[in-house]
């Protein structure tokens, strides 16, 4: 096939142009079955691998739309003529992944979906000529809107609505009407929310309304639950309740989890339970008592106060003896008197009533002498002390721990393993740490019980651990990788079994000619007869060189003897000097024609 590489390139495709379609006529009618089953699947499986590796990635458009809301969305998608397909039972909308930040902002330009909640951007499309109540209503349209965000916005929310009662505040009226709110949240599968998040959500609202007040605002679950207590006493009471509780198990799960600590190195980690039970005490106590110490001294005691009376004066009742002329004048009241602390009292002062009657009598009693009254009061402060104790809350009052250990798995001489029970000591020791984990008190009452028991492992709750090929993970990956593969081995199938059979048979060629031995014509041998029947049958071909005109190099007379490179380029001399009887010894050789002998001719 070298000389054919020599041939001029205008006469190649005119001469091997109709080899294909004769090979294809002389090949058995099997072989063209099988060649053209194998071209029609092997083309079949290149459009699927292509269709198949076009398919666009696709992502959630919108999700946790309204019939309404996924109606507007689809009918804007076919006429943008996006494709699109359901994904979660309709409620959400998807289409190809390089598409989807334009769609979103191309719907979002036109309002879609109008199921968003809009806040205080209502504001800005007042109108000319609206009135003050339409004002009002979209103000407070526009703060329902950022609350349900603001709610949106923690992590176990879902969805929600907010509902504001603003009533219409006038100074005529002696008493204003209060705002209240109400919230309806709609949860993820599996949340709840705490209290304090309960509580978080109603104090958020009560702070953006002014003159709200936490106990007016009410939050509901889409169960139609009340979330929110603070508005009654009596749930405001269980809440304690709920905290109390939420306390005492915090408490029990954190000696729960010291007895594991200590105990699980020791055993194992599977092989130790243990619950504690606590009795909290949660009264209030307030105990106030007062002390005085005994009577001191006069030395060491601090004196408070002190008083001294000095009466002096005739009589044994200590006053001035009646005496004067009866009448009205001596019948007056004496006058005031004061008593003095400390010293002597000060003498009276007589009356201009009583100055003739003291006149008179002065003689009488000048004669006599006047006895006097002392009184002296002294307050010493009082040594006291009153102590007020006001005892925590959460106290404990009892403590009890049940604890249970699983079996010993200890071999034998022959390496086999079976249960054992530990040993007393080995309990004993046990049951001491675990009293000192928790703080066992013997006057506080707590109990401590350790038992020794084999587990029973249940064969339903111990599922077996799955094998690769039937992990999900690995299930997944098949079914990606199912249809390149498929389509590879199909196309590998189809084009060594079906194709490269077909292409293989067109491709036979005849033996090449042996070349002429030298004195002779020069002419190739051809099947069945020699090139000089053939130049005979077209004397118009110019004669081959031979070796008598010094044209060509000499050659052996056999092709066994004949070298390859003598061959070759004989072959290359012939195909220069003569290149249409070189072309027509290759059309024949395509054909498989075989009547090139001058007896076919």
């Amino acid at each position: 096939m070298s000389a054919v590489a020599d041939l001029p390139v205008a006469s190649f495709p005119a001469a091997a142009a109709p080899a294909w379609g004769g090979r294809l006529a002389t090949m058995d009618r099997r072989k063209r079955l099988r060649l053209a089953l194998g071209v029609v699947v092997l083309v079949a499986v290149a459009i699927a691998a292509v269709v198949l590796g076009r398919q666009p990635d696709w992502r959630v458009l919108f999700a946790n739309l309204s019939d309404k809301d996924g109606g507007a969305v689809v009918a804007q998608l076919t006429t943008m003529n996006i494709p699109y397909k359901y994904a979660e039972g309709g409620g959400a909308v998807m289409v190809p992944a390089d598409k989807v930040h334009d769609v979103r902002l191309r719907l979002a330009s036109q309002g879609l979906p109008k199921g968003s909640v809009a806040g205080f951007e209502l504001m800005e499309n007042s109108r000319f000529g609206m009135t003050q109540f339409q004002e009002k209503l979209n103000f407070q349209r526009g703060l329902e809107g950022e609350l349900t965000r603001s709610i949106q916005a923690l992590g176990s929310v879902q969805s929600a609505r907010v509902h504001l009662a603003l009533p219409n505040q006038n100074g005529f009226f002696r008493e204003q009407q209060k705002p209240s709110a109400s919230v309806l949240l709609s949860l993820y599968p599996g949340r709840a929310l705490e209290r304090a998040q309960i509580a978080g959500i109603v104090h958020l609202v009560a702070s953006s309304v002014p003159e709200l007040a936490p106990a007016a605002v009410s939050v509901l679950d889409d169960s139609g639950k009340l979330l929110s207590d603070s508005g009654n006493a009596g749930d405001a009471a269980g809440a304690v309740d709920g905290q109390q509780l939420q306390y005492r198990q915090q408490l029990e799960q954190l000696y729960t989890r010291r007895i594991l600590d200590i105990l699980e190195p020791v055993v194992g980690r599977q092989n130790v339970k243990a619950q504690v039970t606590a009795d909290v005490d949660f009264s209030q106590t307030e105990a106030t008592s007062e002390e005085h110490r005994p009577n001191l001294t006069a030395e060491t005691s601090a004196v408070r106060s002190q008083q001294t009376v000095e009466v002096t004066g005739a009589g044994a009742g200590g006053a001035a003896p009646a005496g004067g002329v009866p009448g009205a004048t001596t019948n007056q009241p004496p006058g005031p008197t004061t008593a003095p602390v400390n010293g002597a009292a000060a003498p009276l002062a007589p009356t201009a009533a009583t100055a003739g009657a003291g006149a008179a009598t002065a003689a009488a009693a000048a004669g006599a002498k006047t006895p006097g009254k002392r009184e002296s009061i002294t307050n010493y402060e009082v040594d006291k002390t009153v102590k007020t104790v006001r005892n925590a809350t959460g106290q404990i009052r009892r403590l009890s721990a049940a604890v249970v250990v699983n079996y010993q798995n200890i071999a034998d001489a022959q390496g086999k393993s079976s249960p054992t029970a530990l040993s007393p000591q080995q309990i004993e020791q046990m049951t001491a740490l675990v009293r000192e984990t928790i703080g066992f008190s013997k006057d506080r009452g707590d109990s401590v019980n350790l038992m020794n028991a084999p587990f029973l492992v249940d064969a339903t709750t111990q599922a077996p651990e799955l094998p690769l090929w039937k992990k999900p993970e690995t299930l997944e990956l098949v079914r990606s990788l199912a249809w390149p593969i498929g389509l590879a081995v199909i196309g590998t199938i189809v084009l060594f079994g079906l194709v490269r059979p077909g292409l293989k048979a067109m491709a036979v060629v005849p033996a090449p000619a042996a070349l002429p031995a030298p004195g002779t014509a020069g002419a190739l041998a051809a099947p069945g007869a020699t090139l000089d029947a053939m130049l005979a049958e077209e004397p118009l071909r110019p004669a081959l060189a031979s070796p008598a005109n010094g044209a060509a190099p000499a050659l052996a007379a056999t092709p066994e003897v004949v070298p390859e490179q003598a061959r070759l380029e004989g072959a290359r001399q012939m195909a220069r000097d003569n290149p249409g009887a070189v072309a027509n010894i290759v059309k024949s050789w395509v054909n498989g024609d075989a009547a090139a002998t001058p007896a076919g001719a």
